[in-house]
């Protein structure tokens, strides 16, 4: 077991008087990181993907759930989003049984959040855990191992289910892929055609580094505008993809509305293209470092409760840094280089204009920011 950062967060907000509630995508660790928090305390435990689980817990009364519960004073309900109106179950129990200790898990985020964002405001404390971060790696296998993984870590990812599967790591993403990216999504997201949204992954992953526009991929798909971006949309909110927005402020030729899209992981946009092939062969590494380092940034400002707001920042002139992040009003700028030796341009307009270094970062000297 790879120790996860937020494990002490949690530990110590037990018998605080809220629900503690942690999304984010299938077979990062959820349930796990759960049961090793509560390792040595009795606990009643709840599985949403248990259809009489499901039953009793949709939409019970103050009496059925007082005889679910019982005598137990810790209740974790784990696959919430599975449960119809577990909001509302999740509030009753926080208010009403005070001295009970509720803790829930969901994967399908987008599901659970519509469900609980309302009826548990001020109730909760809520967490997301992402595949494994470069840190918890680095510090769980040390120092030596880690650089010597570094480029499987690009090409496979960061879910616990493939590092702890070596020689295997394309199958399990295969069987990731086909359980989560696919059937849950298409599930919970209310997703008619299954066929272009493997299409529109499968243009999304070519992209990376890359501004989307959403007009072009309407008619690469043959579809309306609106529905690449409820879709696109979808795949955020279940943790596939993130995007990231252009930065401008004072410039009147910024670029100020295109956006960049990238994977939260690595492995699973591999997966997606079908290339798991080594970088010395690949056209991509570039694009793959630069989103390697971004989605590990984007964990290590969540666990750390960061204010850091993330940009790119592009000039019609087509200037560029790779990534701009804004924190209390300072800027800082970063360019991604997978070759300690290449070649950067830093563009003058941007230090100059918003009075900031700009730092380039690559496999020699990634630690730091991540």
């Amino acid at each position: 077991m790879i120790n996860r950062i937020i494990q002490e967060k949690i530990s110590a907000k037990l018998g605080k008087g809220k629900a503690i509630i942690i999304v984010g995508p299938r077979q990062v660790g959820k349930t796990t990181l759960i049961k090793i928090i509560l390792e040595k305390k009795k606990y009643l435990f709840l599985d949403g993907d248990d259809p009489t689980v499901r039953n009793l817990l949709t939409n019970p009364n103050t009496e059925q759930l007082k005889n679910i519960i019982g005598k137990n004073k810790i209740v974790f309900i784990d696959e919430a989003q599975r449960i119809e109106n577990i909001g509302i179950t999740l509030k009753i129990i926080t208010d009403q049984f005070k001295n009970v200790q509720l803790l829930a898990s969901g994967s399908s985020a987008f599901e659970l959040k519509n469900q609980i964002t309302e009826p548990l405001t001020g109730r909760k404390w809520e967490y997301l855990l992402f595949p494994i971060s470069w840190k918890e790696f680095e510090d769980n296998i040390g120092f030596v191992k880690a650089e010597q993984q570094l480029e499987m870590r690009l090409i496979y990812g960061m879910y616990p289910g493939v590092i702890n599967n070596i020689g295997e790591e394309a199958e399990v993403l295969k069987e990731l892929g086909n359980s989560y990216l696919y059937k849950d999504i298409l599930a919970f997201g209310g997703i008619r055609k299954p066929e272009i949204l493997e299409k529109l992954l499968q243009a999304l992953a070519l992209q990376i580094g890359n501004e989307v526009s959403y007009n072009e991929l309407s008619q690469l798909l043959g579809i309306d505008k609106n529905t690449v971006s409820n879709y696109i949309d979808i795949l955020e909110k279940a943790f596939v993809i993130f995007r990231l927005k252009s930065f401008s402020k004072n410039l009147r030729n910024e670029i100020k509305t295109n956006q960049k899209i990238y994977f939260y992981d690595t492995g699973i946009r591999n997966m997606v293209i079908g290339n798991f092939n080594h970088l010395d062969l690949r056209q991509d590494k570039g694009a793959l470092w630069e989103n390697f380092l971004i989605s590990e940034r984007m964990k290590k400002n969540a666990y750390g409760n960061s204010l850091a707001k993330p940009y790119f920042w592009r000039t019609v002139q087509q200037q560029e840094i790779d990534y701009v992040e804004e924190t209390t009003g300072k800027i800082t700028g970063y360019e991604m280089k997978w070759n300690e030796k290449s070649k950067v341009k830093i563009p003058k307009l941007f230090k100059e204009t918003y009075k900031t270094e700009i730092t380039i970062l690559n496999r020699g000297n990634f630690r730091g920011f991540l």
